[in-house]
């Protein structure tokens, strides 16, 4: 999931407070438009999100790192991929039926070619492990996408910070940073050199912006305070990588920073109360505790309910609701959906039994 720092506020109709918006504010309004307008002419037009299945051919298949491989992606017909831009992601659907999310990471001026990678998780739920032991050069895949939830804004300086296989999303951004000029610096972290992917391409593309900091060269765990000393004020921050990495540099970054972020697993229950769940095929009602999502209760019973994302983004997991309120913490379903479902792997009760069409 992509966050932005909200910065939510109000025009009033008029500066005086009026019923009717006064001249003044008609002529700002006209001029900041004409300059918008203007803005708009040097950028290119916007890519459309492409809500379509795809069909797509492993063309290539190569370890990039201790226990991360990329995919080479090229489409079945042989024609050009749709377009798309740094953040973006595809949603993968694996042989087994498992649908993933892994972001693009190869160079978003290609169409001739989509690049994900997928770091091996022995204890996840399954899909690196058939990404890593199962497919292979020329199987098919279905995909869809290119979906963005993690645009990459203008800006004239960036500092980019990824932990691990967090380096995908942020990779197509150091590249088309570089392409527009801008002042960028890159660092990046993780267990080890070895472990971390595509570093001897960072280094062709600029050595000198990019900062590795491996744990074991320096004893454990980064301090975020390290990952932004230096950082000019006016710097615009993303960040990938695992929850306490992205909170580390959320805590310490002033309010008005600009700072996005994308998570990779789903972020801790902060604010969840008790409740229950019943399965009306079966007639079980599940207690989740106040730290524990719908989905992991139901899938200690029914392991095989539909998921994927685990943060409410993706709608694999949405389940239709018989009976209860429900927390909608989601950010897919609309008002209309919500009305009949929930996705059970972030939305919670508003109090009592939520009974499940499982």
């Amino acid at each position: 999931m992509t966050t932005t720092r909200p910065r939510d506020y109000i025009v009033p109709p008029d500066l005086q407070g009026r019923a009717d918006r006064d001249r003044l504010w008609g002529v700002i309004r006209y001029a900041a438009a004409i300059y918008s307008g203007v803005a708009r002419l040097g950028q290119h037009p916007p890519v459309q999100p492409v809500d379509r299945d795809l069909h797509v051919v492993i063309e290539r298949k190569e370890r990039v790192a201790d226990g991360a491989v990329s995919l080479r992606l090229v489409a079945a017909d042989g024609g050009p991929l749709p377009r798309w831009r740094p953040g973006c992601h595809l949603d993968v659907l694996l042989p087994s039926g498992r649908l993933r999310q892994y972001s693009l990471c190869g160079d978003p001026t290609d169409r001739s070619a989509y690049r994900i990678a997928v770091r091996r998780i022995e204890d996840g739920g399954g899909g690196s492990l058939e990404v890593h032991d199962t497919l292979r050069k020329g199987d098919e895949l279905r995909v869809r996408g290119p979906r963005n939830a993690f645009p990459f804004l203008r800006s004239s300086r960036y500092l980019f910070i990824a932990g691990g296989i967090g380096i995908t999303p942020i990779l197509p951004m150091v590249r088309t940073a570089q392409l527009r000029g801008a002042d960028w610096r890159l660092v990046y972290t993780g267990r080890t050199r070895d472990s971390l992917p595509f570093l001897d391409e960072l280094h062709a593309l600029c050595r000198g912006r990019v900062r590795v900091r491996a744990d074991d060269e320096h004893g454990g765990l980064p301090d975020p305070a390290d990952l932004l000393a230096g950082t000019p004020p006016d710097a615009t921050v993303y960040c990938c990588g695992p929850p306490p990495l992205i909170e580390g540099v959320h805590r310490l970054l002033p309010v008005d920073r600009p700072f996005h972020y994308e998570r990779f697993s789903p972020p801790p229950i902060v604010d969840g109360t008790p409740f229950e769940v019943e399965l009306r095929g079966s007639g079980r009602v599940l207690p989740v505790p106040a730290d524990r999502t719908a989905l992991e209760v139901v899938r200690e019973v029914l392991p095989d309910v539909a998921y994927s994302c685990q943060q409410g983004f993706c709608g694999t997991c949405r389940v239709r609701v018989l009976a209860g309120v429900v927390d909608h913490r989601d950010h897919v379903l609309t008002d209309d959906e919500r009305a009949e479902e929930m996705t059970i792997c972030v939305s919670r009760s508003r109090g009592g039994r939520i009974v499940l069409d499982l």
